[in-house]
């Protein structure tokens, strides 16, 4: 780790990702110096705790960066893509969780555990993919490395936490509503959430003219990318349902060579950041309650897709606030600092 204590900064520190990303550095024992925390206006003057104080939040305004090391950013593209390159500039490395810079080509997109590599060519920015496609290329990653993938068919059923706070507030104030037959006007999701499942993500976006929705094409575009093939084909059909935290994928996988769901076990038993749960028959098999909290990406009922050959069927689930957000930015930044 760092000889020095690393100074910190995080833009969008009290939304869902902001407050686990705190939560994360303490837990790992972050190096961390000087610590900053950014929000909104209406944020300005909370205090927030970490460690065994509280750190006042701020707004953001020229020069906050100039003493800065890391900057982790999370409020949102639009302010990523006026503040990172002023941040850069004004000497922090800067580790975006937006949608701002992924698919820049000379802006590493990091999973640490599938191309750590890549980092070396930042040029003061490192992307942090989209939580779906993380825990998705973490399972990936070794398979591909055996027998070479050649398609992916992936349906992500993920979780409200992902679209906010306040996301998270309408789906138990609706849930309330429902139960009690009372009325309730939703302002975040353009459908029922209590209770239901909404095939668009995010839920405020027109679908593209390719009738994919924004999520959907994140997911293709940013696996490509950092499994480093394009060749590899994929689809994905993504919904968001009442789960309060923790995304799960049903996962079908394509093979240039066979591979047995006894080898594909073994596999990722072996492979960094993964748990393999799955004696079916028990009915052991990840879930979304039990990612909750976790940092591993957990896999589990493993089969042959008896519908055509070389294929297998897997079942991935994360916690998407975690590994597929404010952990994998953290891993980001403990491997810059070595």
């Amino acid at each position: 780790m760092a000889k020095r204590p690393i100074n910190i900064a995080i833009v969008g520190a009290t939304g869902a990702v902001g407050l686990e990303l705190l939560r994360v550095l303490e837990q790992r024992r972050f190096p961390v110096g000087e610590l900053r925390l950014f929000a909104s206006p209406r944020s300005a003057g909370r205090r927030l705790k970490f460690g065994y104080g509280r750190v006042k939040v701020e707004g953001l305004s020229a020069g906050v960066f100039k003493r800065i090391d890391i900057a982790f950013f999370t409020a949102g593209s639009a302010i990523s893509k006026i503040w990172a390159p002023r941040a850069v500039k004004e000497g922090s490395a800067v580790i975006d969780n937006t949608s701002a810079f992924r698919l820049m080509p000379d802006v590493p997109l990091v999973v640490p555990e599938v191309n750590a590599h890549t980092m070396k060519y930042h040029t003061g920015i490192i992307a942090n993919p989209n939580c779906s496609t993380i825990q998705l290329v973490v399972v990936l990653k070794p398979i591909h490395d055996a027998v070479r993938i050649k398609r992916v068919v992936v349906t992500t059923l993920q979780a409200v936490s992902g679209a906010g706070l306040k996301a998270l507030y309408e789906m138990e104030e609706e849930t309330r509503a429902r139960l009690s037959h009372s009325r309730f006007k939703r302002t975040i999701f353009p459908h029922q959430i209590a209770f239901n499942a909404i095939p668009q993500i995010p839920q405020s976006d027109a679908f593209l003219a390719n009738d994919y929705t924004v999520e959907e094409m994140k997911m293709i575009n940013e696996t490509q990318k950092i499994m480093g093939d394009k060749s590899i084909a994929v689809t994905a059909t993504c919904v968001r349902v009442p789960v309060y935290r923790g995304h799960s994928e049903s996962v079908n996988i394509q093979t240039a060579k066979p591979l047995t769901p006894v080898q594909a076990r073994r596999l990722l038993m072996r492979a960094p950041g993964v748990k393999v749960i799955d004696r079916p028959k028990q009915s052991q098999y990840p879930t979304a309650a039990a990612a909750a909290g976790q940092d591993a990406v957990l896999v589990g009922r493993i089969r042959a897709d008896n519908s055509a050959p070389k294929t297998l069927n897997l079942w991935v689930v994360s916690d998407n606030l975690r590994k597929g957000a404010a952990l994998n930015a953290v891993q980001i930044a403990e491997l810059l600092i070595k």
